[in-house]
């Protein structure tokens, strides 16, 4: 347990004894700490100028906004395991740079991921910030789109290859229990526009009725209208601060969340992930499962922690439930019972479609705004008087229908390919969000616990970074040198 004795004996060396302000950005500068480096007893990177000039100078950096320079130039002073990432053309052309989130662990609830709380584990060490003799957590996420020949170059089209690259200071090792971070571009739900209703009284994809929109200027203090994020409340958006506290101040926004991978972080505390985007990734995870992660006020209390799993595809428990024989993850590479062999998601693409993943347990990401809509936004006309969770069980069940060609609850590759058609549309561009509508980015403590949802979702509780959209004027280039593979 390194991690554990290493930050035990420098709190006690250092003589701070567990104070809160061992983690804090006023604790490190009245030692003296420049931003880059730490202060007395850990170590600085003696390497920090070299470091800095390096980074500043790549090509894939020195067209970036000048805040984002500054911030991956610290990364590169700090102690580090490696460099910020380097982005490699996936083109003949190079990367366009067109939108990025500075990342820190201010902007949420504290929670004791990273801050030590009396009583709670103001006597024990924290294990995601706070390390370098208590420097703050930093990071930075970049969004390039890859101007392959055929692909769109405007990053708000559902088509675009994006890749998004992740680098952060000053997260702890995780060592127990299959634990990882991961990363998570936010969209807030807004209110759509108003539309005629389809024959059976429902909302049309992406509006809402003249009654909804009637129910919605009600609330609050009317902030519900057409454009505007929609609030639980009808009052101005609330966003995470921290000033909040769980159960009764938290955000009054709907957060939908798109998975960033999962990953760990090096010896020096400095983590880095890369994930591509695009409409075989842009997925969201089962919604039915936000019930059952204890970060909704009430469910931990109910005994409703991890009492769902999806870990059978299905459409949650107002719809389909399979047979994990067909549907489970098969170990045989030659199918038995109807199944294909262990369950792979990124199995996405194939010349025959009987070769295509079956079994998806994410749905994309426009499927999901949409279920989001029924549940909080269509107050009128999406079951009227009927409390969550049930609303959003039975949106998921129906919204899914309207996509499954084959009744069996999930979203195949095949039936959320972008170029299929689906409930009367051509294709299926409706079904994702692109990637400048994801207006903030979070990182979360995750740990082993069999659900694809966000730990303590939709709360903050397991958040260690946040941030949100920074957009450039226009794209710019960046890139050094080509990746060896182009796909």
């Amino acid at each position: 347990m390194k991690l554990h004795t290493e930050s035990t004996r420098i709190k006690k060396s250092a003589g701070w004894a567990g104070s809160a302000c061992l983690f804090a950005i006023l604790c490190a500068m009245a030692h003296g700490a420049h931003a880059g480096q730490p202060s007395a007893p850990c170590h600085p990177n003696p390497n920090a100028a070299a470091d800095r000039t390096q980074v500043l100078n790549r090509s894939d950096v020195s067209q970036l906004p000048a805040a984002l320079k500054d911030v991956l130039a610290t990364l590169a002073e700090r102690p580090h395991t490696f460099l910020p990432m380097q982005i490699f053309a996936e083109a003949d052309q190079p990367s366009q740079f067109f939108q990025y989130y500075l990342l820190n662990s201010s902007g949420f609830e504290p929670n004791p991921f990273t801050t030590q709380i009396p009583g709670v584990n103001d006597k024990a060490m924290l294990t995601a910030t706070g390390s370098n003799c208590g420097l703050p957590t930093i990071g930075a996420v970049r969004l390039a789109l890859e101007p392959k020949p055929g692909l769109p170059t405007d990053p708000s089209d559902v088509e675009a290859f994006i890749d998004v690259f992740t680098d952060i200071s000053g997260l702890f090792v995780i060592n127990n229990e299959s634990g990882w971070y991961e990363g998570w571009m936010i969209h807030d739900l807004r209110v759509p526009n108003v539309a005629s209703p389809r024959a059976d009284g429902s909302a049309q994809f992406g509006t809402i009725t003249g009654a909804d929109a009637t129910a919605l200027r009600a609330m609050g203090n009317g902030h519900n209208t057409p454009g505007n994020i929609f609030t639980m409340d009808g009052q101005p958006e609330h966003f995470p601060s921290a000033s909040d506290h769980f159960p009764d101040r938290q955000t009054n926004v709907v957060p939908i969340q798109l998975s960033m991978g999962a990953f760990n972080c090096m010896q020096q505390t400095d983590c880095h992930n890369y994930w591509e985007f695009n409409y075989t990734t842009n997925w969201i995870h089962p919604l039915y499962e936000l019930p059952f992660t204890g970060g909704l006020p009430g469910t931990f209390e109910a005994g409703m922690v991890g009492a769902l799993s999806s870990l059978v595809p299905g459409s949650g428990p107002s719809g389909v439930k399979n047979d994990p024989l067909k549907y489970g993850d098969n170990p045989n590479n030659a199918g038995v019972l109807g199944a294909s062999g262990p369950r792979d998601p990124d199995k996405f693409d194939a010349d025959v479609d009987s070769q295509r993943e079956f079994r998806q347990r994410f749905i994309p990401s426009g499927l999901a705004n949409e279920i989001m809509l029924d549940t909080y936004v269509r107050v009128a006309s999406f079951e009227p008087g009927v409390a969550f969770p049930q609303r959003l069980y039975d949106a998921y069940a129906k919204e899914v229908k309207r996509v499954d060609t084959n009744g069996d609850g999930v979203i195949s590759a095949e039936e959320g390919d972008v170029d299929t058609a689906s409930d009367g549309f051509e294709n299926n561009q409706r079904l994702f969000l692109p990637a400048t509508s994801y207006n903030r980015f979070a990182v979360t403590r995750e740990i082993n616990d069999g659900l694809l949802a966000p730990r303590f979702a939709p709360s903050q509780k397991a958040w260690v970074l946040s941030g949100s959209i920074a957009n450039v004027s226009s794209a710019v280039p960046s890139a050094q040198g080509r990746d060896a593979d182009d796909r």
